[in-house]
């Protein structure tokens, strides 16, 4: 075995090139990964664009699918040769977010208190999937295995887009009968459409300019899809649900417009499920906001992770009752990592999602 890999390194603001690296070395708890699919994320530009800070040198990507290489001496519950997926979340368990439930939130504490996002590690604090091989920490926590009746492509989305996807929907509690409204269709979008369906929502209403995304929206359970190069998104909602407002709206692309959109909408007492990255201040502004007196719920999400939720996420995949595959549009090696960021980043060729296969 070789002791160096091909690896998708965050070189500065602007450049993130395909370079070597030395294949890491396996501690007792971890795991190392031979990763045969990942993907690129909409988080991943922002990466590339500096808006969201990490070292130079670090591997990015964070959803691995692939076999085990090799398991530390400690890993219990896995065997090497093994296919496997991580959410792109890590959770060690040992932190106090950790132990209060918020998985998304575990990391070292500092003299300053909790380090935001400390569980989102590949491709952040640590090197990430984009690459021949990943090491993963804490393998019997964050590893889940792949049933054999189940192909790459059908569980990519797992360790990140399906699962805060469909966070977006849970956390907003939705229930039978609502009627929620999704700002924007791109793969977040669609697995938070996907969620609200499965949760019971009877109306969801999606906006979405791009019609190929459009077309995807009603594919995954939009009953209707707003185009707010069209028409004003906040009024068509509105008429929609005879001026009442939407139970919940998820908000899917982090922008101050589509934040604001998102509040317009709420029935008196709805709640407002934040997924996007935001680059920038946010404002609320106070007509929307009732003041601070319209019993509004205001939630955020980092995408769970952990092994249950990986399971739990397949389990959806394999009973039909969600299929994401449509959403890979298009296929690169990784040696072609940087003609994929240049097609992704600019969204062309209506790109939804890439599959990148070592």
């Amino acid at each position: 075995m070789s002791t160096r890999m091909k690896a998708a390194i965050f070189v500065e603001p602007g450049r993130i090139v395909l370079d070597e690296k030395p294949i890491p070395d396996v501690g007792v708890l971890d795991a190392l990964v031979r990763i045969t699919t990942t993907t690129i994320c909409g988080t991943d530009i922002h990466i590339l664009k500096g808006e969201y800070p990490v070292a130079r040198g670090l591997t990015i990507g964070h959803e691995p699918v692939g076999i085990i290489e090799k398991l530390g001496s400690a890993v219990q519950g896995f065997r090497e040769g093994q296919r496997v997926i991580a959410g792109a979340i890590c959770t060690s368990g040992y932190s106090s977010a950790a132990l209060c439930g918020c998985h998304a939130q575990d990391g070292p504490g500092t003299k300053h208190g909790w380090k935001p996002m400390g569980g989102w590690k590949f491709g952040n604090t640590i090197d990430g999937t984009q690459a021949e091989y990943v090491l993963v920490p804490d393998a019997m926590a964050n590893l889940a295995a792949v049933p054999d009746t189940l192909t790459d492509e059908q569980v990519l989305m797992c360790p990140d887009i399906l699962s805060t996807g469909f966070s977006g929907a849970e956390s907003a509690n939705v229930r039978i009968g609502d009627t929620v409204a999704v700002f924007a269709q791109g793969p977040i979008g669609l697995c938070a459409t996907a969620g609200a369906r499965l949760m019971g929502a009877t109306t969801i209403i999606a906006v979405e300019s791009v019609p190929a995304r459009q077309s995807m929206s009603r594919r995954m359970g939009a009953d209707h899809v707003i185009d707010f190069t069209a028409v004003d998104p906040v009024e068509e909602i509105l008429r929609l649900t005879d001026g009442r407002g939407v139970d919940v709206a998820i908000e899917a692309l982090g922008r101050q417009q589509t934040f604001e959109a998102a509040l317009r909408v709420l029935r008196p007492g709805g709640t407002l499920s934040s997924l996007g990255v935001y680059s920038e201040d946010l404002r609320i502004p106070l007509g929307p906001f009732l003041a601070g007196l319209g019993n509004h719920k205001i939630i955020t999400t980092l995408c769970p992770g952990g092994k249950e939720r990986m399971r739990r996420l397949m389990d959806a995949v394999a009973s039909g009752r969600v299929d994401t595959r449509p959403l890979v549009t298009h296929r690169f090696k990784l040696d072609d990592i940087e003609k994929a960021y240049d097609l992704f980043g600019h969204q062309r060729d209506g790109v939804l999602k890439v599959a990148i296969t070592p």
